[in-house]
């Protein structure tokens, strides 16, 4: 059974009676009971199929909500009530959410249906999805490569037609990284956009809930549906949200292009030939493109690292045995109790982030690199605003390189890296999103990056439609 890709192609076969969403639903459960990806670890089977037929009688009766048809899968990291939530880890495990996200209220308000829980890099610290209790996520275009992270199986779900749509969360790359990998559109909106309200903290001045689709409409209807402000979280924005349906202006827009961005030795050829190549059709087309100066590229990723883990050795502090989380059966007293629980709860690199997080914010090393990190954030967000004063958006790219093989990068400073390019966008607070820019000649596909002023998704969406209709694989 073939399942249209749009909301709007699958409402119109709903109407025409040529479809129907219990019909769509049994595929996509048929679909990721065969499949071998490992990116769902919870289907949410009978519930799943009983909201499609109540919601397929409401689109019949034209009484449904903007999206109606949308099938969602949520990283295991986004709060559903009644529902387990582990962040992929052993700390939670067992763990039902008393409440659900905001973001997941208002998707379940205009009638989105709600698939399962997909895998991620535990507590979504990762760029490949290998720091799972659950295993790691396979690239569904190879799978002895890894699909990103830390929102991988997201990105997997979308791109192996396991759901139409899946939310994710991004920290410092981990929705556009993936979408990179695995071919797919992964959107971040503007820090406060969205409301991280049933969102588990990782970074808390950096973290933001974002989607994953096929299409740009969707994408930008999810975003339109969860924005805006939120009682239970004081960081989201009173703006009003972005627009329902992306416009399509009659004018020509202006891109910036970070020359450092261009010369970094670590960018594969393939992926810089091909930016470069959609520069000059731009030029081409009447569109102007400035080459522009970011002296702070070598600083993005220690200014992130410092920072994320500094907040996450905070947020983490909580599942200590005691207050919340696993507790070890192997302790005889209060210290023991955190120290095995601790130790026994958390995965490797989540032990790593919380350890460089405490010793940044340690007696005598504060002011050396949290403070210091927190000065050369304001420098970068300066000169990112500066550098979109005369231009709609930055365009870049989204990752150095296409995905890489399971257990291939041992070294974390290695795989720190590989979120050089997205980290700016976190730092800055700024929306961005990765395209689907090409297939590379070992057969996999890589994204195109384009990030714009704070509270600017309508232009980002404008852009990313005028690129995918003509210039886009």
């Amino acid at each position: 059974m073939n399942i249209p890709e749009s909301l709007a192609d699958i409402q119109e076969k709903i109407i025409k009676k040529e479809i129907s969403l219990v019909q769509i639903c049994q595929e996509y459960i048929n679909r990721i009971k065969s499949s071998t990806s490992n990116a769902y670890i919870e289907v949410f089977e009978e519930e799943a199929l009983s909201k499609a037929e109540k919601i397929q009688k409401k689109i019949i009766g034209n009484n449904f909500g903007l999206l109606a048809g949308i099938f969602v899968g949520l990283k295991d990291n986004i709060c559903y009530k009644d529902h387990n939530l582990t962040a992929s880890s052993k700390m939670l495990e067992g763990f039902k959410s008393l409440f659900s996200a905001t973001a997941v209220e208002k998707i379940l308000n205009e009638d989105a249906i709600i698939l399962g829980r997909l895998n991620c890099d535990e507590f979504a610290m990762g760029s490949s999805n290998e720091n799972s209790i659950y295993g790691p996520v396979k690239n569904p275009k190879d799978e002895k490569k890894v699909p990103g992270g830390s929102s991988g199986g997201s990105a997997a779900a979308v791109a192996e037609g396991l759901c139409n749509i899946a939310l994710g969360s991004d920290t410092g790359g981990s929705i556009r990284q993936p979408a990179s990998f695995c071919g797919v559109i992964g959107m971040k909106p503007s820090y406060g956009r969205i409301s991280r309200n049933g969102l588990i903290a990782y970074g808390s001045s950096f973290d933001q809930i974002g989607v994953f689709s096929k299409t740009i409409q969707d994408a930008n209807i999810l975003i339109h549906v969860m924005s805006g402000s939120d009682e239970f979280d004081s960081t989201v924005s009173s703006q009003e949200p972005s627009n329902k349906e992306i416009q399509l202006p009659n004018k020509k827009f202006n891109f910036g292009i970070p020359d450092e961005y261009l010369k970094f030795e670590g960018l594969d050829i393939e992926i810089k030939n091909k930016l470069l190549s959609v520069i000059e059709n731009l030029k081409e087309d009447g569109h102007k493109v400035e080459v522009l100066k970011f002296p702070f590229l070598k600083y993005l990723v220690p200014t992130y690292y410092v920072l994320t883990t500094a907040e996450a050795s905070s947020n983490l502090a909580r599942y200590d045995g005691a207050h919340f989380g696993f507790r070890s059966n192997n302790s005889e007293d209060i210290n023991s109790t955190y120290e095995n629980s601790r130790s026994e709860g958390f995965g490797i690199e989540v032990k790593r982030r919380i350890m460089l997080g405490n010793f940044v914010l340690s007696s005598g090393y504060y002011d050396a690199y949290f403070t210091k990190a927190q000065k050369v954030r304001r420098l970068i967000k300066t000169k990112t605003e500066e550098m979109l004063k005369n231009n709609d958006v930055l365009i870049l790219p989204t990752a150095p390189s296409t995905a890489f093989n399971i257990g291939e990068i041992k070294d974390p400073i290695k795989m720190y890296l590989q979120d050089i390019f997205t980290v700016h966008a976190n730092i800055t607070g700024a929306p961005a999103i990765s395209l689907p820019i090409g297939t590379h000649s070992n057969n996999l596909p890589f994204g195109i990056q384009l990030m714009a002023n704070s509270f600017q998704e309508n232009t980002l969406f404008e852009v990313s439609n005028l690129l995918i209709e003509k210039y886009l694989e």
